[in-house]
């Protein structure tokens, strides 16, 4: 768990610097998904998951 979770932080500030800067390519990428794969593995998942089931959830009820 501290591996993942130290893990997600550095790609983290790695993936918001990126962003921050507007450098965002094939490097930018991978990185990105990299933060969800690990993001996936820690115990914010089910609360993410959650989250957009409800996003999507009223989301579909406005259209």
């Amino acid at each position: 768990m501290i591996v993942s979770l130290s893990s997600v932080l550095l790609l983290g500030a790695l993936l918001a610097l990126m962003l921050r800067n507007r450098h965002l390519g094939p490097g930018g990428a991978t990185i990105a998904a990299l933060f969800g794969f690990c993001l996936a593995s820690t115990g914010a998942a089910p609360t993410i998951n959650d989250a957009l089931q409800s996003l999507a959830d009223s989301l579909s009820r406005i259209g």
